[in-house]
């Protein structure tokens, strides 16, 4: 992947003017802004180009920090509000809390069947804040093996186990400053439970290995599926960490409660991954957005979002067919619709040219009333004067 990295030391007028335009021409591309001192913090563009950067870093760079922050912009490409789309009513009122919690400086729960978008709000939050200028940086709980989670998030001093041979800086202190969201916090472990309510409580953390606190200025945005009122019930959830992390909760809707976003977020994913490959795929069908219709949506958006991803590179047509989107019986049973009803249309639009346009002719060849003539023309937008 490529990175831009602004050097905005000493940066003039002319130079920040330039920088300006330039992210703007390239708002996809990750960016890193290098600062210092030497420049006007206040000059309203000055604070556009940090803005638009996801992250920056003073002199002297530390390495430890600049690995971290990296590759946080190469695996975490920032979002903004647009990328929590949608325009169901339930959806504008989950973006109208992100505006209202976003410079609220209090932790803020995420909750939420899994693919729901948890993560794109959580970036949402961050970049709607006065920290937009400074890391956002991600863990996955779950994803962490529980014998390293203490060093990934805090950091270690070097000899603090087999293999520490060197110190590092942990997931907090590279985060200093900026936003830390802790996504499937409820597979945290316990030992890591108890120096997280440190963090929130105290503001410090220590490195694995050190018994010297830190001074870390993070604000803990947290996320789960699970019910963490059930994990404290079963001793797997500190209750006092729970209520220090759920000041602020937003709740995010399921795809199937969203209704015509379905086909909104489809079309924009499409058109995502059409400026980015070759494929035929243009659009949908009418059958296929009934398809994105009926389906559930188990996997919510994350679902929809592979499901397009998919159809646009088997699709052998300029629209997506039920049959691209693999949608197991809901797809055939909205392709058998479908064929039907393109079966009935050709027959319906056949005898009415077989017959000049008579229909109770087309009624007798058709082997139906002269009303269903009248009915089917309705159905298919079909019009008797095309064939006058």
């Amino acid at each position: 992947q490529v990175i831009a990295i602004v050097d905005l030391r000493g940066a003039d007028a002319a130079r920040l003017a330039a920088f300006e335009r330039i992210l703007a021409e390239h708002a996809d591309l990750p960016s890193l802004a290098l600062v210092d001192d030497a420049v006007d913090a206040s000059d309203p563009v000055y604070l556009r180009v940090l803005a638009r950067c996801g992250g920056h870093l003073p002199q002297p760079l530390d390495p430890h920090r600049l690995d971290a922050t990296l590759a946080t912009l190469l695996t975490s490409p920032r979002r903004d509000i647009a990328s929590v789309g949608g325009e169901s009513a339930v959806m504008l009122g989950v973006r109208a809390l992100l505006h209202r919690y976003a410079d609220v400086e209090l932790p803020v729960l995420i909750t939420g069947e899994s693919g729901t978008g948890k993560e794109l709000a959580a970036h949402a939050l961050h970049d709607l804040s006065g920290r937009r200028a400074r890391p956002f940086v991600a863990m996955n709980c779950g994803a962490i093996s529980p014998t390293l989670v203490q060093s990934e998030l805090f950091g270690h001093e070097r000899g603090a186990f087999t293999g520490a041979a060197t110190r590092r800086m942990g997931l907090f202190e590279s985060a200093d400053g900026g936003t830390v969201f802790l996504d499937e916090i409820g597979d945290l472990p316990l030992d890591a439970q108890t120096n997280l309510l440190r963090v929130l409580q105290e503001g410090t953390i220590e490195r694995v290995g050190s018994n010297h606190a830190i001074r870390v200025d993070v604000r803990v945005l947290a996320a789960t599926h699970v019910d963490l009122e059930a994990a404290i019930a079963a001793g797997r959830f500190r209750q006092d960490l729970y209520y220090r992390l759920d000041v602020l909760r937003l709740q995010l809707p399921p795809l199937r409660a969203r209704g015509a976003d379905v086909e909104l977020l489809a079309r924009q994913f499409l058109d995502e991954f059409r400026a980015g490959h070759s494929v035929q795929a243009r659009g949908f069908s009418a059958a296929a957005r009934q398809c994105l219709r009926q389906h559930a949506w188990p996997g919510n958006v994350r679902e929809l979002l592979n499901r397009v991803r998919r159809a646009a590179v088997v699709a052998e047509h300029a629209l997506i067919e039920p049959a691209d989107l693999q949608l197991g019986a809901n797809a055939q049973v909205v392709a058998l619709d479908h064929h039907r009803d393109r079966t009935e249309h050709d027959a319906l639009v056949d005898a009415l040219r077989a017959t000049g346009c008579n229909v109770s002719a087309s009624a007798r060849r058709l082997s139906v009333s002269r009303v269903t003539i009248y009915r089917l023309c309705r159905k298919h937008g079909v019009s008797l004067e095309t064939f006058r």
